[in-house]
């Protein structure tokens, strides 16, 4: 009996980690028959876990959405990371998720044991969370949980969108990852009627509704770069490229990974790319790093360097 429950809470475990499993792979991962895969589901199904079962291409067994939300199986490094998010997410990170995060939390910490709580407090202890009176506008829960299934299960979406313009516009997307600068979250999804990829801001996103169907993954750029490069370059009206005389360590300490990019040219060198509306304020906020640099391009920014440098000049000598 022992041995029966034990791989019935395996199943369920296998269950939760994937959208959709075969009767095979499950067998083969539990080391047993298929014939006895079937009776366990049958046993998860008796203590009230909704068990769907399909036929046919993409077919197999399915946990679904039950009247209550059954029992979580969490390995302790699951755990941890749970009560983790959720002590951030009682930050105020996501619009009205915080008192709902802190009673999760307490439920979780209840029955977590001493050694994993230990953990969670360890990193809670010795982190600092920024906060302003400017916050972003928080994301909708809504909206994040959504997505979050979508990017899991390869699922189609719409939603509508706010661009940087105020352009509002319906957006058909395969979405493929959440992306989080700490400050906002970030979408990687291929658009399906621009088709090309895009970084799609959150708290810009608005009706969003996954479509039932499935797609295909593609071979998708790496999320957290498309991101940091669409977030530092792509809403500004100039692009630049400069030469820093300063290795990368130095420069990280500087400069913001969600303001700028940094590319390492040598072991004392690195290339920055960061956008600006004007050339000049760019300039200025060059020369605060205290590095020696240079602007390759564009040839505004390269002009605004000799602009620059004559009014300071004449600021200098002015008695």
């Amino acid at each position: 009996m022992a041995e029966t429950t034990g791989r019935v809470l395996q199943l369920l475990g296998l269950m939760q980690s994937r959208r959709v499993w075969t009767s095979e792979d499950l067998a083969d991962r539990l080391g047993v028959t298929t014939r006895s895969v079937r009776r366990d589901v049958e046993r998860l199904r008796a203590l009230g876990y909704p068990v769907h079962a399909s036929r046919g291409h993409g077919g197999g067994y399915q946990l679904g959405a039950g009247a209550a939300l059954p029992p979580l199986l969490l390995d302790p490094d699951e755990a941890v990371a749970m009560a983790v998010c959720l002590r951030l997410a009682a930050g105020g990170s996501v619009a009205g998720v915080g008192e709902s995060a802190l009673r999760a939390l307490s439920k979780l910490d209840q029955v977590m044991p001493s050694r994993l709580r230990s953990q969670v407090s360890a990193v809670h202890d010795t982190t600092v969370t920024l906060t302003s009176p400017s916050t972003d506008s928080p994301v909708e829960p809504d909206v994040l949980m959504t997505l979050a299934r979508a990017c899991r299960d390869r699922e189609h979406v719409s939603a509508r969108y706010v661009d940087i313009r105020g352009n509002e516009t319906q957006r058909r997307l395969e979405p493929y990852q959440l992306v989080t600068t700490g400050r906002r979250w970030y979408l990687l999804a291929y658009d399906r009627d621009k088709q090309d990829w895009r970084s799609l801001r959150l708290d810009r996103m608005s009706d969003v509704r996954a479509m039932g169907s499935t797609f295909v993954a593609r071979d998708a750029p790496d999320a957290a770069a498309y991101v940091q490069m669409s977030i530092s370059s792509s809403p500004y009206r100039y692009i630049a490229r400069v030469r820093f005389h300063a290795p990368e360590s130095v420069l990280a300490q500087h400069f913001s990974p969600a303001s700028v990019t940094i590319e390492a040219d040598g072991p004392h060198a690195c290339i920055v790319t960061a956008g600006a509306d004007d050339p000049e304020r760019m300039i200025f906020y060059f020369a605060t790093v205290g590095c020696d640099f240079e602007v390759l391009e564009p040839p505004e920014v390269k002009a605004a360097v000799g602009a620059v440098a004559e009014r300071l000049h004449r600021a200098a000598v002015t008695r």
